[in-house]
């Protein structure tokens, strides 16, 4: 069997793609299938993508996009399945996935782990959110032969359109990358921390009033790993540029793992991706109750769910304060994610997309 990975980014570029279908395959080929990856940007314009400016350049690197997407239709007729993570082609109308569902009757295995339906712009993508074509997913969903959803709410859309949709979670590889766990009795500063891209830092002002009141009693840094720096009023800031090589290392700083959330209907799509991260090195996630945090983090046995202010506080405070809780929860949460949220749990779910 031969399946056609037809994605937005350069393979290792991207969390979406890493974690949700790139780690699994060597387990494809473990299996006996053969496997082919065309991202609609290229290395080149992935470089410059997120960064002001560079318009002309941007617009080559679409139109570049769509003339590889074009080229390569004839070769689609070689694969038996076809897996669309998000969209063939960031803006216009999914005509690439009719041609390949309708034209070419081959089996799509669509892929999502955002509410990518709803408009959600930003400073980033703002220049063509009028030609997104949002509501393009409700299509995909009714073309494919099985739609993979990062968690029962993306499901609960999907169905609408497509009986055949399965929850396919976001998963750590626990035994080659986040192997390690975090080990709470070391000496040092204590760090609180937060991941993710310039997309979701916005979620952080909510607990920065709290981080501040914090500050003027507790010795702690607060640590922040993305693509992009924070502007927020905190003095115990660190702001750590991602890289994929220091990714882990970088992680394992943390004694405390923050994700807060709005709870918007763009939000409830969250995979509770930031929370498994933090989870699976051992780290006791604080989480909003939004979207899939609820089912991954139990509240005083793994982490802490805060749905409040005082909540937020109250949880940062009694693990700043309890080494041997931080182990506890710690512990519970790397165990949590061993066994429903890894790659080896999630391996069957992941293979029978293909069957």
């Amino acid at each position: 069997m031969k399946i056609l990975f037809l994605v937005p980014y350069p393979v290792g570029k991207a969390p979406s793609q890493r974690f949700r279908f790139e780690q699994y395959f060597d387990l494809l080929t473990a299996a006996g299938y053969q496997y082919q990856v065309e991202s609609f940007i290229s290395s080149t314009t992935w470089e410059i993508l997120y960064k002001q400016g560079y318009h002309f350049r941007k617009a080559l690197g679409i139109l570049a996009g769509f003339g590889r997407r074009i080229t390569l239709l004839p070769a689609v007729r070689d694969f038996d399945y076809v897996f669309v993570h998000r969209e063939a082609s960031p803006i216009g109308p999914p005509i690439f996935e009719w041609i390949i569902a309708k034209v070419l009757n081959k089996k799509v295995v669509y892929d999502f782990d955002d509410a990518i339906w709803i408009p959600n712009t930003s400073k980033a993508n703002r220049l063509v959110a009028g030609v997104k074509w949002h509501h393009k997913v409700g299509s995909i969903c009714q073309w494919a032969y099985k739609v993979s959803c990062g968690n029962d709410y993306l499901r609960s859309y999907a169905q609408q359109f497509n009986s055949n949709a399965v929850v396919s979670p976001t998963t750590i590889d626990t035994v080659s990358l986040h192997n390690q766990v975090r080990d709470q009795q070391r000496s040092g500063k204590l760090i609180i921390g937060w991941t993710g891209t310039h997309s979701t830092l916005k979620y952080l002002h909510q607990v920065v009033p709290i981080l501040v009141k914090l500050e003027q009693e507790v010795a702690f840094e607060f640590h922040v790993i993305s693509n992009q720096p924070p502007d927020l009023p905190l003095r115990s800031l660190i702001y750590i540029p991602w890289r994929k090589e220091t990714e882990i290392a970088d992680l394992l700083t943390f004694h405390i793992g923050l994700m807060p959330l709005e709870d918007d209907p763009w939000a409830k799509g969250k995979c509770a991706f930031k929370a498994l991260q933090y989870m699976a090195l051992g780290i006791p996630a604080l989480v909003s109750p939004v979207g899939m945090n609820t089912e991954v983090v139990n509240s005083g046995l793994n982490g802490y769910v805060c749905a409040t202010p005082e909540e937020w506080e109250t949880a940062i405070r009694t693990l700043l304060q309890n080494e041997n809780l931080r182990t506890l929860l710690g512990k519970a949460a790397r165990k949590t994610v061993e066994q429903h949220y890894s790659v080896t749990a999630n391996r069957r779910t992941f293979l029978t997309l293909f069957t």
